[in-house]
């Protein structure tokens, strides 16, 4: 009777439909390489950063990532160009930041009018004059962590981490002694950034969804 069912059970077992059975693909594993040679990649630089000549994949953004992104993309965006304040950067475009070997892609960066000379055809040549990053439960570590220590370094001089799942957004500001502290939030929950001069964001515009652009261009007069 055992050997009867240990042969329908492993009969069962192997008629299961192929399609049942959900496989994770492996994220690739390249070998290690110069910045240089990491710009070349196609395909394979999507949703990606270079540490040290190690390739780092990402995993997907979830939408509210992608809402707020585009959101800030927008509003900051014009406001950037309207008042010819310098260039907005997206990803996939790689920050070199040469002295600690890293070549990172904020979800969003601004670099001034006076620093464009920096970007180049596929990366920008230096560190932004500000970062903005949406964390994920994925990239949370190395977000508070890693780059927040690299972008201090480097000399970037605002630091967006904004964390949808929290609803929690903190704005850092480079002191003069080349450290980041946390920035002021007025009391109706307003921040205007030192960087780009007359931009403010209301915190709570970055939780509503769909994304208050229309309102938000008003307020900044835009619109």
């Amino acid at each position: 009777m055992t050997d009867e069912r240990n042969t329908r059970m492993s009969r069962d077992t192997s008629e299961v439909p192929e399609t049942e059975v959900i496989h994770e693909p492996p994220r690739p594993v390249l070998p290690r390489m110069t910045f240089e040679e990491y710009l070349a990649l196609d395909d394979e630089r999507t949703m990606s950063e270079w540490v040290d000549g190690e390739v780092i994949f990402m995993s997907p953004v979830a939408q509210k990532h992608q809402e707020i992104m585009l959101f800030l993309a927008q509003t900051l965006g014009l406001y950037v160009q309207v008042h010819n304040l310098g260039r907005i950067l997206l990803p996939p475009f790689a920050m070199k930041l040469a002295a600690q070997r890293r070549g990172r892609e904020p979800d969003l960066s601004f670099v001034s009018r006076d620093r464009t000379h920096l970007i180049l055809r596929t990366y920008l040549d230096g560190p932004a004059d500000l970062a903005v990053e949406i964390v994920s439960p994925e990239s949370i570590g190395r977000d508070r962590g890693e780059k927040f220590v690299e972008y201090e370094q480097a000399g970037i001089k605002e630091y967006w981490l904004i964390d949808p799942d929290r609803e929690r957004a903190e704005f850092y500001e480079l002191g003069a002694d080349g450290r980041y502290r946390a920035a002021q939030i007025e009391p109706e929950g307003v921040y205007r950034s030192q960087v780009v001069p007359g931009f403010f964001v209301r915190v709570a515009w970055l939780w509503q969804m769909p994304a208050p652009t229309l309102d938000a261009l008003r307020e900044l007069k835009l619109l």
